[in-house]
């Protein structure tokens, strides 16, 4: 079972695009889109991802995209 990392379409328009992108390139992700993930405070003041139901924030998509591999490897599925 991959790890399940989910986007607001909202927070890709908002700069986690880049993120968004590079992690749905990877074959060991499952990365969602969706309309919203009802945490529009969070998606207004940052970048976001929620990764196996968690919040992972950044300032920057590079950063995102950083935390969220940290996020995987810190806190594995089994």
């Amino acid at each position: 079972m991959n790890p399940i990392v989910e986007f607001c379409i909202s927070n890709i328009a908002n700069g986690s695009q880049e993120s968004f992108e590079k992690l749905e390139r990877d074959p060991n992700l499952d990365v969602l889109e969706y309309g919203c993930l009802s945490y529009c405070t969070k998606c207004a003041e940052s970048l976001y991802a929620l990764v196996n139901g968690e919040i992972v924030e950044a300032d920057s998509p590079e950063e995102l995209t950083q935390k969220v591999y940290q996020f995987i490897e810190e806190n594995p599925l089994f």
